[in-house]
């Protein structure tokens, strides 16, 4: 079934700018060392849940309880967005439940349980997730929220350009991590908004779970065959028909694909060399800069360092293998 979904109406981008920013502080944009390249980097990996997605939490759970003050929330998530709706349901007291596949990053899960929601694991990809919470939704009569093709999701994830662009105007062109679509689609809206067309945007996803790069290319969600990758945040299909991908193929942003080696050399990179802790969705833009997918060698470039929530145990695994 598809889910139609309105892009978000300039209100709503208020509305979302105004949220986030009652409750959330603004991330840092820094210059990082990518081998000797100075390079920008939005480090939403140091948001208070780990990872950006509370952005888009916090404007889709305020926009529900404005219209429902008594009224609770279900999601599906392979972890961030579950996080990020855990923390906006605290923050706005609505009660909410999050459910993810029985196999999601035990970073995540354990995070998860620190927060009073209910909590289902269930499946063993998140299409099983979404597929549980969309029953559930409809059986309890709530509202459902998607981790991308939710129009105050995309709301809330523009304010990271927002911030992005105020820190750093010389930026020339950003390299963003890409899932269901709902970070790169609130970065073009939120260029669009400052009028910063001349501003490139290029997405990355794992080589061995990009739904989306199939999408563009004439695929249906059914027929794409997803492996293992460490970019858990960015694995899974998306949805047919989702506002996400329309917006991408609109703008004509192209999409690089990254190898699993590189990865986890750029997880392993980005701590040695920059000391800072990527997970893996995070650092397939780390990836995508330094093994040259991304075909530009003079912009000011940057990239949204996406978040951080990677388990000890692989984390500690990807620090004693070699970088080459």
């Amino acid at each position: 079934m598809i889910r139609h979904v309105a892009l978000p109406t300039s209100e709503q981008l208020e509305a979302a700018r105004r949220v986030v920013a009652d409750h959330l502080v603004a991330t840092p944009t820094v210059t990082l060392s990518l081998r000797g390249r100075p390079v920008l980097a939005k480090l939403e990996s140091l948001q208070i849940t780990g990872a950006f997605k509370v952005r888009g939490a916090l404007a889709a759970i305020d926009a529900a309880h404005r219209e429902d003050p008594r009224g609770a929330v279900i999601t599906s998530s392979a972890g961030n967005h579950g996080l990020g709706i855990a923390h906006a349901a605290m923050v706005l007291d609505v009660p909410a439940t999050v459910v993810v596949p029985a196999n999601a990053s035990h970073a995540k899960v354990k995070k998860l349980r620190g927060y009073d929601i209910e909590l289902i694991q269930f499946g063993s990809s998140y299409d099983d997730a979404q597929s549980r919470a969309l029953e559930l939704a409809q059986n309890r009569s709530i509202r459902y929220i998607s981790p991308f093709n939710d129009t105050n999701v995309i709301a809330g994830q523009s304010t990271i350009f927002d911030e992005m662009l105020l820190q750093t105007p010389e930026l020339e062109h950003i390299i963003v991590p890409v899932g269901g679509g709902g970070l790169i689609s609130g970065v073009l809206l939120s260029r669009e908004y400052h009028g910063r067309a001349d501003v490139r945007v290029t997405g990355v996803q794992p080589m061995e779970s990009s739904a989306m790069y199939h999408v563009l290319r004439g695929a249906n969600m059914a027929e794409i065959v997803h492996h293992p990758t460490i970019a858990d945040g960015l694995a899974g299909g998306g949805d047919d028909g989702a506002v996400t991908n329309e917006l991408i193929a609109r703008y004509g942003v192209p999409l690089v694909r990254v190898e699993e080696v590189d990865i986890r050399r750029a997880v392993r990179e980005a701590s040695e060399t920059n000391g800072l802790v990527f997970e893996g969705s995070a650092a397939t833009a780390y990836a995508a800069i330094t093994t040259d997918l991304v075909d530009d060698t003079t912009s000011r470039i940057g990239f949204i360092a996406s978040g951080r929530n990677i388990s000890h145990e692989l984390f500690l695994a990807l620090l004693q293998e070699p970088l080459a």
